[in-house]
């Protein structure tokens, strides 16, 4: 456990009963109930739960949030401007903020994904001047940014900026004013409006390309005081898993800029993989993707060392599996749980690890004037005697007095 020493804290108290005696020799329960670390998944189905009409997949999907909530404490949900203003002033905000503040119930945190990128992108903008372009992405940013305020606190603000100037699969409107304006300027201008509407937001910058190219566009980015909170980083493994050599090269190259790391969209694929030869992985289209037993077992030892490679690493923040079902984006084996709802042996090694090897749970007894001690995992906590129980915060070392309530 020393190479996860920061990932946990000692909480040094002297405990209390509700008379405001000292719990003299009473045994405590110390139960870890929710994490510091983000564990996520896309919890796109959050919002088609709260909104679809059939009766049985309103049911099924209740099940599957369940299960979702049985492992995560972190949830993305969708933003992307095509399909969240399709038709210019005309969005999805009744069924989002619905689905994210069900989620904030359930004590998940949820990030918005993205606020500016320019595949899905509203193709109304497309009749607009470059200048109109740019102040009507600057506005929407506002505008969001400022509505889910307090519900939605952190934001993938832009997206794949590396590939966007030279992007030519189709026209698009980001596209263009990124041309236009150069990747620095355009960053600016959009982390800019974020961080006016909500300034105690968690804003990332996110990319798939984790070449020399995304350093680069990040170190350009910082000199120019691009208010970048964390670095996302996205890890699509639909041709093969990195393995430990490619992981630990992007931790290191990345960590020299001193900022969190997010692994935002995670894929791990538990079926045949995607060829090699394939450049765009939206290229990769199939009727259908199976997952196979061979393929299962494997996708387990791959997530289980993937996540304990990240989690001990002291920079990353958050790790988000991005499809939580199998049959997804480009209906691939890329869930911890299979079509038919069942789970996959990825989930319960993620479990294991989420729920278990990384989650504290232990009885202490206090000394005759109450005193006790114990390590654990950063989180939130119920100490429980059998007089009472409270709630306690380890975010680090905790010294102090806790007083116990009926």
């Amino acid at each position: 456990m020393s190479d996860l020493e920061h990932r946990r804290g000692t909480a040094s108290l002297r405990i209390l009963n509700p008379d405001g005696t000292p719990a003299a020799n009473r045994a405590v329960r110390v139960d870890q109930v929710s994490h510091q670390f983000l564990f996520g998944c896309g919890a796109f189905d959050a919002i088609a739960m709260n909104f679809v009409k059939d009766e049985e997949k309103k049911a099924a999907l209740a099940r599957r949030m369940e299960k979702w909530l049985g492992l995560f404490n972190y949830g993305t949900l969708p933003f992307y401007w095509g399909r969240y203003e399709p038709v210019e002033g005309k969005t999805a905000y009744a069924e989002t903020m619905a689905a994210a503040k069900w989620l904030r119930e359930k004590g998940v945190q949820v990030k918005g994904h993205p606020l500016c990128w320019h595949t899905v992108c509203a193709p109304w903008l497309m009749q607009y001047s470059n200048e109109e372009i740019l102040r009507r992405q600057l506005e929407r940013i506002h505008r969001d940014v400022s509505a889910y305020k307090g519900v939605v606190d952190m934001w993938d603000v832009i997206n794949e900026v590396v590939i966007m100037p030279v992007f030519d699969k189709y026209d698009n409107a980001v596209t263009r004013i990124c041309k236009e304006l150069g990747r620095i300027k355009l960053v600016r201008e959009v982390f800019a409006a974020a961080k006016e509407s909500n300034p105690d937001a968690v804003l990332l910058i996110n990319d798939f390309n984790t070449s020399v190219s995304y350093e680069i566009l990040l170190e350009g980015l910082l000199e120019a005081g691009v208010p970048i909170s964390a670095i996302g980083i996205q890890s699509h493994q639909h041709q093969g898993y990195w393995g430990l050599d490619k992981l630990n090269d992007v931790l290191e190259r990345f960590s020299r800029f001193g900022l969190p790391l997010h692994f935002t969209e995670n894929t791990l694929i538990s079926g045949e993989l995607m060829p090699a030869y394939i450049e765009d992985l939206n290229d990769w289209q199939v009727d259908s993707w199976p997952s196979t037993p061979q393929g299962e077992e494997r996708q387990a030892r791959e997530i289980t060392e993937m996540y304990s490679t990240l989690f001990a690493h002291p920079l990353v923040e958050a790790i988000t599996s991005w499809d939580f079902i199998d049959g997804g984006w480009l209906k691939a084996p890329s869930g911890i749980v299979r079509a038919d709802g069942s789970e996959k042996p990825a989930f319960h090694a993620l479990k294991e690890l989420i729920h278990g090897a990384w989650e504290t749970h232990e009885t202490v007894t206090a000394d005759a004037e109450g005193r006790l001690s114990f390590t654990g995992f950063k989180g939130g906590y119920t100490l429980r005697t059998d007089g009472g129980k409270a709630a306690l915060t380890l975010d680090g070392d905790v010294n102090g007095m806790l007083q116990l309530s009926e």
